[in-house]
């Protein structure tokens, strides 16, 4: 069985109360919870994590205990170097996964050590955007194009 570790980043754990007109009103719990349950309809073993600390994240990738991941790190995005190297360093592919399009935003967003670096990005779709990526993973090992 495919391994999915879904990665999420600092401030993630406020979900539903912070800034709901751009994140959402949809808690964490509520958002994994249906991450879990699409995971199980697709025959995929998923797996959650989430710090506010950018070092536990990048503790968590060294851990190689997965075969991609979805990662949303949230502001790290536009300003964690580290972070990407760890990304790098495990040889693991990974989707980015963002709640709003950053693009759209402050000029600050317009960073992104991330995207370069990604099996595909997904922006702006809020929490549909992790079924997406739970569906673009499932395609491609269907592909044969990550392991089953």
């Amino acid at each position: 069985m495919t391994r999915v570790l879904v990665l999420q980043g600092p401030n993630l754990n406020l979900l539903g109360t912070r800034e709901p007109d751009i994140y959402g009103r949809a808690s964490l719990d509520q958002i994994h919870g249906a991450i879990a349950q699409h995971a199980d309809e697709l025959g995929l073993g998923v797996e959650f994590f989430q710090s506010n600390h950018e070092g536990a994240l990048i503790d968590r990738l060294h851990a190689r205990d997965f075969d991609i991941a979805i990662v949303n790190a949230a502001g790290l995005t536009h300003t964690s170097v580290s972070l990407r190297d760890a990304l790098l360093a495990v040889e693991r592919p990974f989707i980015e996964v963002h709640l709003s399009d950053p693009s759209t935003r402050e000029p600050f967003r317009q960073v992104n050590y991330l995207h370069d670096i990604a099996l595909e990005s997904i922006v702006g779709q809020g929490a549909h955007g992790y079924t997406l990526a739970m569906e673009s993973i499932a395609r491609r090992v269907a592909a044969g194009d990550l392991p089953a």
